[in-house]
């Protein structure tokens, strides 16, 4: 129904000829721009009122009553449902670093948040399929969980700011709110998310479009298609200056998947602009030293590339 909503619009009303290069830039635009917006108010409400019963207080008692593994594991998951931009995550981060927790399980928190993340899922679900999405969401954790056991185990608290340790957060009673709450707050999230998100949804779904119409097919493939072995590595070292969202990656990624790059080598870029964005380094620095950010940085680079060519030998 949308993509014949989609084509009614170029074709009829705006009067562009079908099957030309314009043609096909500005109904890819049309059709993912209605597309994604539907999913991404139905699934960041959800995502929103499983997010109500996690509070930051709840989070940290959660987190730090387990074994390290453990918490890891649980850091990882409770990423998908917080803050979806790495920005807004390292607030977050900080706060369980000074409330005691475990360096390790902190970063595992880190890296799960914007990697894997409301936004992501329903743009990969609505573009690839609910399988494409959950192997998404399986890498993400699985990056965020060994990712935190290795820098747990490099013992690096020693690069850790000082000041950090010095200052203990209060215990404080944490409110339970009733039902009508849940979903007020559910509102007020989801509206608030499509506000910061909407420009980068439509920049993306944009220069999506323009892949898709204009970009040459063998321009696409020749240096970032499957006979290139160095692709994804090439990919991940470009993407790690970027910065955007996965809400601005994901129509790109997919027009590039059109135009003939496997999806590890698109997931990979997205991922590593995501994860590793040069804002969340510069705000990290705050609390971390520059040592600890390589480190990081490395680490999760590393992930990132053995994962994209997981993807391509799967996919």
């Amino acid at each position: 129904m949308l993509q014949e909503f989609a084509d009614l619009i170029v074709y009829e009303w705006i009067g562009i000829t079908p099957g030309t290069r314009l043609g096909d830039a500005v109904d890819f635009f049309f059709y993912d721009t209605m597309k994604i917006f539907l999913l991404l108010v139905t699934i960041i409400f959800v995502v929103a009122m499983i997010r109500s019963y996690f509070p930051p207080e709840r989070a940290k008692k959660l987190l730090s009553h387990k074994r390290e593994y453990v918490g890891n594991f649980l850091a990882a998951l409770l990423g998908i449902v917080t803050p979806f931009c790495s920005c807004s995550a390292v607030p977050l981060f900080i706060g369980f670093l000074e409330s005691g927790l475990p360096l390790g399980v902190t970063f595992s928190f880190l890296i799960s948040s914007p990697t894997v993340n409301e936004v992501a899922l329903v743009m990969l679900w609505g573009l690839f399929g609910w399988k494409i999405a959950a192997i998404y969401v399986a890498t993400g954790v699985t990056i965020a969980f060994f990712s935190g056991i290795v820098i747990g185990k490099l013992h690096l608290e020693h690069l850790v700011e000082e000041y950090v340790y010095q200052i203990k957060m209060g215990e404080s009673e944490v409110a339970v709110p009733n039902w009508q709450e849940r979903v007020g707050y559910a509102k007020e999230y989801t509206i608030d998310i499509l506000k910061r998100v909407w420009p980068y949804v439509l920049v993306g779904i944009g220069i999506g479009g323009w892949i898709h119409g204009y970009a040459p097919i063998d321009f696409v493939v020749k240096y970032a298609g499957p006979d290139n072995p160095f692709a994804v590595i090439i990919a991940v070292l470009i993407a790690i200056p970027l910065y955007s969202n996965a809400a601005g990656t994901i129509p790109i990624v997919q027009a590039l998947v059109e135009k003939g790059m496997p999806l590890g080598t698109a997931l990979a870029f997205m991922m590593a602009i995501v994860a590793i964005s040069t804002p969340e380094m510069i705000i990290l620095r705050k609390v971390i030293k520059p040592k600890l950010i390589a480190i990081f940085t490395g680490i999760v680079s590393i992930s990132i590339i053995i994962i994209g060519y997981l993807f391509n030998a799967i996919l």
